[in-house]
């Protein structure tokens, strides 16, 4: 039904309507008060069904007594009007045909089988009645109520020419070209830095939960995707350097670095943190090799232990008086030792960590250390209700959701194999939508694009600065892009085996765009890893 709860001009229009609702099989679209607009009139149609497997038939409805003498006529409480209703019901036809040729969304669909009727509930209607505008078949009485479907299904199944039945298919695209189309680019742009605002304004919101913690010297803030810990991060860092401290801001994530390198280089001179940057650049600025990239067991375990002695050889000078680490959930119990080590005092030092433990997708293990006192940020602020709704059944903690509404989750269903061919497809589709390649991102939870591989030949830092280029959509991996966000994301299931992390790379995924989502996979991987809640929010249930 469009839409599912209509409002009626009259009586009789509610009565045909709640006939039809009640007659029509489960495929067909009853459609109701659809206004029209034309160059040279307004038209609104009472009525309009499309029959799955039949056509379309455009309804006038006249309640009260009406009757035809050389011309249509209606009893208004005793005054007698002259009437058009078939004519009504034939241009309403037309306008809606003509405004179908020329909306993308409903394309070539020439040769359909149209009709249009006029349903009088309150008149008899004699069995040899015709006029020269109207025949039997094509007028419905009182007593033609009890099978009024049936009665319109057979103005067009009746007809005898060459036109093609209706499919199940042409319903959707009806249906999706009744939606309306998008806002023009200006407007969802506008809307994207609207919203931004507001992520903004609810994230500053988010500091009495600093403030609170100002006589705390160890805490962690704990929140699912898009409840401002990176944010809050920032701004303890901010807060921690103003008050004359030594502070480095860190984190695992290269990109995420780049970001808050980014971040807090907008902030005054006095406010900036001594450190920003990835944890492990910190050991290379200690003085520390630098191992190849492909080398994980120099990054997981050879660098974290040389860190420990490196910082306990610098001079006070070069250490810390607190340490902001955000993504704490991606180090490993190995490292631990080796922040610590970064403090002037280890007993004493500052620890302020943000952790989701839904986003622990590295196949590593540890915990911050213990006497952290635990903070719990349970509203999210980034993503619209459509988008938080899909993955809020794999956050850690059960999430308050925002009240933003954006466009509805896309899901697009393909085998494993074809995702990240059929997610470049859709690219275009996006861009055509209204966003600039800047708002995109395309991420993969299995192998990376050939275009991102590409970009990555030229190393992490112009890599990572391809995220800033306006000109260009950036390509990345769930796995890089955590604590990142993008107005518009288009996310490809892509993993070929189900992991130990495949549910946490998902989350991370779903939670990436702000604004709009579309996810392309094979729906019984997402059943299978993230449960048929998430399938049934990604499928618009």
């Amino acid at each position: 039904m469009v839409p599912e709860a209509p409002s009626f001009t009259t009586s009789s229009e509610r009565e045909v309507w709640e006939l039809l609702r009640e007659q029509l099989g489960d495929d067909d679209l009853l459609i109701s008060g659809q206004r029209i607009s034309a160059r040279d009139k307004d038209h609104e149609i009472d009525i309009c069904v499309a029959f799955a497997d039949a056509g379309i038939v455009v309804v006038e409805v006249k309640g009260g007594q009406v009757w035809y003498d050389d011309g249509w006529w209606i009893d208004r409480r005793g005054r007698e009007d002259r009437i058009d209703p078939i004519t009504q019901a034939r241009e309403a036809q037309y306008a809606l045909r003509g405004w179908l040729d020329r909306d993308p969304r409903w394309g070539s669909r020439s040769g359909l089988r149209w009709g249009h009727a006029l349903v009088l509930p309150h008149t008899k209607i004699a069995e040899d009645f015709g006029t020269p505008d109207a025949q039997r078949w094509q007028v419905a009485g009182r007593d033609d109520m009890d099978g009024l479907a049936d009665f319109l299904r057979r103005v067009v199944t009746g007809q005898t020419n060459n036109k093609r039945m209706l499919t199940l298919d042409d319903v959707d695209a009806l249906r999706e070209a009744l939606a309306g189309r998008g806002l023009p680019q200006r407007d969802l742009i506008g809307f994207a830095a609207e919203r931004d605002d507001e992520v903004e304004r609810l994230s500053a919101e988010q500091a009495v939960i600093l403030r609170a913690a100002r006589l705390l010297n160890r805490v962690e803030v704990r929140g699912g995707a898009g409840s401002g810990k990176t944010w809050l991060a920032v701004e303890q860092a901010r807060r921690l350097s103003r008050e004359g401290k030594r502070v480095a801001l860190t984190c695992y994530s290269r990109g995420l670095a780049a970001w808050l390198e980014r971040r807090v280089a907008t902030l005054p001179r006095r406010e900036r943190p001594a450190y920003v940057g990835t944890f492990h650049n910190l050991g290379v600025e200690w003085g520390a090799p630098t191992g190849s990239e492909d080398d994980s067991h120099f990054w997981e375990v050879e660098l974290p232990t040389r860190m420990v002695d490196l910082g306990r050889e610098q001079p006070e000078g070069r250490l810390y008086d607190a340490l902001v680490i955000d993504e704490a959930q991606d180090f490993a119990d190995l490292w631990w030792p080796a922040a610590l080590a970064a403090l002037k005092d280890e007993e004493t030092g500052g620890l302020f960590v943000c952790t989701d433990e839904g986003q622990r997708v590295f196949s590593r293990y540890g915990g911050p250390p213990p006497g952290l006192v635990p903070l719990v940020l349970d509203q999210n602020l980034r993503n619209t209700r459509q988008i938080a709704e899909s993955f809020s059944t794999l956050a850690p903690i059960r999430m308050r959701l925002g009240t933003a509404n954006g466009p509805d989750v896309t899901f697009v269903e393909c085998p494993t194999t074809d995702a990240l061919d059929v997610a470049e497809d859709h690219v275009d589709w996006m861009l055509d939508a209204g966003w600039r390649p800047e708002d995109l991102a395309l991420l993969t939870t299995g192998s990376r694009s050939a275009e991102q591989r590409l970009r990555q030949e030229a190393g992490a830092d112009a890599y990572w600065s391809t995220f800033w280029d306006h000109e260009q959509v950036f390509y990345g991996h769930v796995l890089g892009f955590k604590g990142l966000e993008r107005p518009a994301v288009i996310l490809a299931l892509n993993e070929t085996t189900i992991s130990e992390r495949s549910k946490e790379r998902l989350y991370v995924g779903l939670s990436r765009a702000r604004d709009q989502l579309l996810v392309v996979g094979d729906p019984d991987f997402v059943a299978e890893v993230g449960g048929p809640a998430v399938l049934r929010h990604l499928r618009g249930g």
